[in-house]
């Protein structure tokens, strides 16, 4: 290697383990509206069901190549013996056709042939056109499956992004407690250690400290757990940090609720797509029990090494095609024994469709009995959140007026951690309860079949 290859190779190298010992970079929060988009981009199921709509518009396609004409055609050279006979063979696919006359020896001659069959329908009662409407159909249903599926994973999201906000906030309430238990253990601890407060109150607080301490490990522990599951949708790293925006300072708008259309919701677009599906299917059924009439057009040549005496004319003779015939006809079949089966067909196909019409109303009620329930619950939440602040700010007189009764000496211990536990307690209530209107919006949402507005007020 030269000298500037060589220093060049060193630099590169320099380089690359600088690269790599540069600290990673931390990921940018994310709010609601990115992770929802986060997820509709890389959640493996979205692929899996575009996919399968992909199919589907390919089906449509395959469907529609049956206007165009059937063209087989067949070359073909074989060395054999002219043995023949005058004799029944019912039809098979192992004894091949001999012609020639009758005889029986092993003399061998060469034959060949070329030809092609061209077949079209000319008409078909609308078997066609039924089995394209099919293909149609099933494409449709895979778009709504694809719309279906994108729409849960959407609510999944936010639903695991409320999640995640929620033990954050249970986090930061457990913290802060953990903070005053660790500053009264200090004060305490002096306090006993002049002999100003018996040891007792020390041990108290301490297992208060190690009461709250526990509670911040598994609100943490929550978090982690929560973090995980929106990780499982979003791809992100294991450093997803999310921003809560405004979803932990005020609350969603309270507008008038429109009536609720169950038919606009993703689920029952999806249920009603397969319904078309099913009839399109039985559409298409109902005409095959007609005469299919095709339209034939051939042309072929043969060629033989044998004349009609029996003899062998030898040498090359017959490799090459020597007589030609061509000839049009129309064969109209007519599948009579098939009316049983077709009817069972027909019966299993209309059984299906009703079906899947029973379920479809079993997707319109249950969604209008979500949507009752998630308005219950968002003015049940709500009205629990805007009495929330007040049991917080009572609780937090409460422990300054507990906490400044111990001091003087006019009240146990057990009073400042009964205070201090009531506290924690209604600031966690207070975090959640605005959290759960913002739930129960979600609900509301995802019943109407569309969580965009959501999303929206969430993020703004």
């Amino acid at each position: 290697m030269n000298k500037p290859a060589a220093i060049g190779a060193v630099l590169l190298v320099t380089i690359c383990a600088a690269l790599r010992s540069q600290p990673a970079q931390p990921e940018a929060p994310l709010n609601i509206s990115q992770a929802v988009d986060l997820a509709l981009r890389n959640y493996p199921s979205i692929r899996v069901t575009q996919e399968q709509m992909n199919a589907a518009a390919a089906g449509i396609r395959l469907a529609q190549t049956a206007y165009l004409p059937r063209i087989d055609a067949l070359a073909q050279v074989n060395r054999a013996t002219r043995n023949t006979f005058f004799g029944l063979l019912l039809p098979q696919s192992v004894i091949a056709n001999v012609d020639g006359v009758p005889a029986n020896d092993f003399g061998t001659v060469w034959d060949s042939g070329a030809g092609i069959l061209v077949t079209w329908q000319p008409f078909d009662f609308g078997l066609r056109a039924a089995n394209v409407a099919a293909a149609a159909a099933a494409r449709e249903h895979a778009q709504a499956t694809v719309n279906s599926t994108r729409y849960d994973v959407s609510v999944a999201t936010a639903d695991a992004f409320l999640t995640l906000v929620a033990a954050e906030q249970t986090a930061q309430a457990a913290q802060a407690a953990v903070d005053s238990w660790q500053v009264l253990l200090r004060t305490i601890h002096a306090q006993v250690a002049a002999q100003l407060r018996p040891g007792a109150d020390e041990s108290r607080v301490q297992a208060e400290l190690a009461a709250a301490q526990t509670q911040l490990a598994q609100a943490d522990q929550a978090i982690d757990v929560a973090r995980a599951n929106l990780q499982q949708f979003t791809g992100s790293p294991a450093s997803l940090n999310v921003v809560a925006g405004k979803l932990v300072d005020r609350l969603p708008p309270d507008r008038a609720e429109a009536p609720l259309q169950p038919s606009a919701n993703p689920l029952a677009r999806e249920q009603n797509a397969a319904v078309a599906q099913a009839q399109s299917q039985l559409s298409a059924l109902t005409r095959t029990y007609y005469p299919q009439f095709s339209l034939q057009g051939v042309a072929s040549a043969r060629g033989t090494g044998l004349v009609s005496n029996g003899a062998r004319l030898g040498w090359l003779n017959g490799l090459a095609p020597t007589t030609q015939n061509y000839g049009l006809g129309l064969t109209i079949t007519f599948p009579v024994m098939d009316k049983f089966s077709i009817q069972e067909q027909e019966a299993i196909q209309s059984a299906n469709v009703r079906a899947g019409q029973a379920q479809y109303q079993v997707v319109t009620t249950n969604l209008q009995a979500r949507f009752n329930a998630a308005l219950a619950t968002f003015t049940g939440a709500r009205r629990v959140a805007e009495s929330t602040p007040v049991e917080v700010s009572s609780a937090r007189v409460a422990l300054q007026q507990a906490t400044a009764r111990y001091q003087s000496g006019l009240a146990p211990i057990d009073d400042v951690a009964q205070a201090q536990r009531l506290l924690v307690r209604a600031q966690i209530d207070d975090a959640l309860a605005r959290l759960n209107v913002w739930r129960a919006r979600l609900q509301v949402e995802t019943a109407r079949g569309d969580i965009q507005p959501f999303v929206a007020e969430a993020t703004q």
